[in-house]
């Protein structure tokens, strides 16, 4: 069952940085970024976030949001 989330990430990701999300579409607020997509299981979730941590990207709160 495919659940939407936000990711929201402390600061402005370059294009690289949005780049290594594929899955995920983004938009970029003053200063924050917010990753938002559908997520298909827990495990995809977690990668994300470990994605996330290898970049070195801070996580200020992450939501699962309504269709």
């Amino acid at each position: 069952l495919m659940q939407r989330y936000e990711i929201r990430i402390d600061g402005q990701l370059s294009t690289t940085l949005t780049a290594a999300f594929p899955e995920l579409d983004h938009v970029v607020m003053s200063d924050q970024t917010v990753l938002y997509g559908p997520v298909v299981d827990e495990a995809q979730l977690y990668g994300l976030l470990t994605r996330c941590q290898s970049l070195g990207l801070r996580v200020v709160e992450m939501c699962q949001v309504p269709e």
